[in-house]
Formats: structure tokens, sequence, C-alpha cells
């Protein structure tokens, strides 16, 4: 989680030019660097210095894109390629943070990868792949202040190039009366959920049922079904239970994925007052 959030400059360079490529992030008064690394141009990063250097690592999907895999290595091109050739980690792109002075340790990456295990699943964007939550050394209090702040200078520059990995989805529960807070309740649904700048996140409790009386879109169902295989949610008398807050990428998904069909969530989402989703943005617009 980024504390104590203030404007940043972020400098962001294409080593070949290309946008979906490698793509390297750094503040501009750091020494923290995260390369983002395409499995297909596994062999170029192989080309650039940071290969050699000890380092901490993240591996995600495409299809799987909330599941990710936290490594660290005294040669973190070296241990790439072992997991490039490995077919058990369905990955396809890989976050490598390093140094720009060269200075890291094995005691620095393997206390940031503990960190790192313990830290996203506190924050349950993402389901963490590793079967362990990796070692963590003994660090002496100046040595953890260091990576204490690696990590949160790392955490900006992960969400910055769109891996917000350690960021809540929420920034703090919401009461019952909060003007933020929205109600989904068509074809008896009971949830709840936060407009955010990401998208709406529906929130933990938040529930529908199993079988609406209403036609069902296929491509919901087995959304809904492929997270009930993952615990993000669980079948209760009927019902389909959210066990984790979770993002939906806009208002309609949220509401549409709740009734397993067509919804216009702008309309669907409303206030404890009854207003929806749709009059508040308006009326914030025309402030």
């Amino acid at each position: 989680m980024i504390s104590g959030k203030k404007p940043r400059t972020i400098q962001i360079f294409l080593p070949t030019g290309d946008p979906s490529g490698i793509r390297v992030a750094e503040i501009t008064t750091s020494i923290i660097r995260v390369i983002e690394v395409p499995r297909n141009q596994l062999s170029e990063f192989m080309g650039l210095p940071e290969s050699k250097q000890v380092g901490l690592y993240f591996l995600v999907g495409r299809e799987n894109q909330d599941e990710v895999y936290v490594g660290q290595s005294g040669d973190i091109g070296s241990r790439l390629s072992q997991h490039n050739k490995d077919d058990k980690k369905d990955w396809e792109r890989a976050l490598v943070l390093v140094s720009l002075t060269n200075n890291l340790t094995q005691t620095h990456v393997l206390y940031l990868e503990s960190l790192s295990i313990e830290k996203a699943k506190a924050c349950k964007r993402y389901e963490i792949i590793n079967a362990n939550s990796g070692q963590k050394p003994y660090t002496p209090i100046p040595l953890k202040a260091d990576c204490d702040e690696m990590h949160e200078i790392g955490s900006l520059l992960l969400a910055t190039l769109g891996y917000p990995i350690f960021e809540p989805l929420v920034e703090s529960e919401p009461t019952e009366a909060s003007e933020d807070l929205f109600i989904c309740s068509r074809a008896n649904v009971k949830a709840k959920a936060l407009y955010t700048n990401e998208g709406m996140v529906v929130l933990e409790g938040s529930q529908a049922p199993m079988n609406p009386s209403r036609q069902q879109d296929p491509n919901m169902v087995a959304k809904r079904d492929e997270m009930l295989q993952k615990g993000i949610l669980k079948e209760v008398d009927g019902y389909f239970v959210f066990t984790r807050d979770f993002l939906f990428k806009s208002p309609s998904g949220a509401s549409g994925f709740l009734v397993l069909g067509s919804s216009n969530g702008w309309i669907d989402w409303k206030t404890q007052n009854g207003k929806t989703l749709s009059d508040c943005q308006r009326a914030q617009t025309d402030n």
C-alpha cells in the first residue's frame, strides 16, 4: 500500500520504443527501478545489465489477471529463464525490481519477497500462487527500514505500470450513511458497492441468486462458476456470496454479473436515498 499519497514524477522508458514491450519505470529521486518484461521479449531483457542483478520479481498472466507469483534471485535473468522453460506457471509478463546502484543483497530480496507475499495477501487484490510465504531472514533495523521504503516505492511503480498489487480496493470501509455507498436490489440481489476511479467495487458479503428467474448470460454464469472455484464467491442457501471485496471495471459489469444478465449499472446502482449512480455523477460535474 502506498502511504501518504502525494504528487510524484515518474519516468517510463521504452528501450525498444514499443509501448507494449519492455517498460522501465523509476522515480527520478529514487534508486529503485521496476522493469516490465513481456515473456516473448525475455531475450531482449537478458541483454540488459539489470538481468544479471540481485532482484525481486512478480509473474503475472493475461488470462488470469488476478493471480501473481512472487520470487527473488541473485541472478534475475537466469531465474526468469528457468521460469520460461517451466510450463507449470502460466505467466505472460515479469515485473522486475532492481536497484540502480546494484546494491541489493540476498537479505534485501528475501525480506522483500516475504513482505510482498504478506502485503499482497492482506490486500486481497491478487491471488498469490506461491507454495509458501517465503523466507524472512534476520534483518537489522536499518536494513529493514531501507526495505520498507523500497517496497513502498516499488508498489507505486507497479501500480503506475498497471499492476496495483499492494493497493487496497477501498481506503476504508464505508458506513451505511456514506454518500459513496451504492446498493443494487434488482432480482433479489442484495449487494453494496463503491464507485472508484478504477470501477465498481462490490463489497464483501454482497449476494445474488444462483439461479435467477430471468434468462441467464452463459458468459456471466461461467465467470460466476470460476469465481466460486477460486473462493472469491461461496454458495449459501441458493445465493452466491462475495467472500471479499471485488473490482469490476464498470458499474454495468458489476450489476450485470449480479443479475447474470444485462443491466445498466448507472441506473441499477442507487444510494440509500434512491439516487442513481448517474444522478450522483451528474450532480458532481454540474457543481
